[in-house]
């Protein structure tokens, strides 16, 4: 909109480039936050991941699964080491009986970045 001065006949138009402009900016922070907080996500598993010779550690990653102009939607991964996410994760069941402990990574990493993508979608979003 070239002025803020407008013809009562061309409102509506001035209306509805207004609102694709908020449309385009709000996506574009949508998207951002998310990105950000897929790569928080990442490194909060890979801070907590057990260690024993560190593939498992290194093998986590940030994938996108579907972007379009309005959404961008992330999956936060690991690429050759998925197996072992779930056991150990919440533990297993033994061969010769009893369990092997838990360590806990994956769903505090997904809890911070939740909080994470809330924060930064409030902040850009001035809500």
């Amino acid at each position: 909109m070239a002025s803020d001065r407008v013809k009562i006949d061309q409102m509506a138009s001035a209306i509805m480039e207004c609102l694709q402009d908020y449309a385009k900016t709000a996506a574009d922070e949508m998207k951002e936050a998310v990105k950000d907080a897929g790569k928080t996500v990442k490194k909060e598993i890979q801070a907590n991941a057990p260690v024993e010779t560190g593939a498992y550690k290194k093998s986590w990653t940030v994938k996108t699964v579907r972007e379009t102009s309005q959404s961008l939607e992330l999956v936060v991964h690991s690429k050759n080491r998925y197996q072992l996410a779930h056991l150990l994760e919440h533990g297993h069941a033994l061969r010769s009986g009893g369990r092997a402990r838990a360590f806990p990574h994956i769903a505090s990493a997904e809890e911070k970045g939740i909080r994470e993508l809330e924060e930064k979608l409030e902040r850009g979003l001035g809500g």
